[in-house]
């Protein structure tokens, strides 16, 4: 019998609900936590832990993606989520910025009079110690012609959409039974 991802409660069906930008199969007491996805296979609880039953649909779905931009193309009609629309800071957003610095020849105080910002802003951003706000960040992309969102890739293009070929904790992880 299927436990649930967020209680591990036992329980004979589970629900496909998006908690925090995170798809999880979680019990009816626990739906209340998230937004239920809607997804067109019914298949039984048993098949969540199965790789045959995604290998199937991801082989139909990827060939028919185009980018997946559009949240209505496809099966799949789920309420749009604050997560979708997010832009993911890149890890190494430090060293960009003080890279693109550097090769403009500025201080972090130069850099941070051009911005109209303090020069301790700049030190801690360096450091990697806080995050740019969003208008830091266009700031920082305009002043220093750099990007400092991740890019996206196929990885990233397979999470953001919500076709039922999309990798689950259960694709990766294996259970001890």
């Amino acid at each position: 019998m299927p436990q649930c991802e967020m209680c591990g409660a036992d329980e004979a069906s589970l629900t496909t609900t998006k908690v925090e930008g995170a798809e999880l199969e979680l019990c009816s007491s626990c739906t209340d936590f998230g937004t239920e996805v809607r997804d067109e296979s019914t298949g039984s609880g048993g098949s969540k832990y199965s790789t045959s039953s995604s290998s199937g649909t991801s082989s139909g779905s990827s060939s028919g993606s185009s980018g997946g931009s559009s949240g209505s193309s496809g099966g799949s009609t789920r309420p749009r989520d604050m997560f979708d629309n997010m832009d993911e800071i890149a890890t190494d957003y430090d060293d960009r910025i003080r890279n693109a610095r550097e090769s403009r020849g500025l201080s972090q105080e130069e850099l941070a009079d051009q911005l109209n910002e303090k020069a301790s802003l700049i030190r801690k951003l360096e450091r990697g110690d806080t995050l740019p706000t969003d208008d830091i960040q266009r700031k920082l992309e305009s002043e220093l012609d750099i990007t400092l969102v991740e890019g996206e890739s196929a990885d990233d293009a397979d999470w953001d959409s919500g076709d039922a070929g999309t990798m689950t904790l259960g694709d990766v992880v294996k259970r001890k039974d």
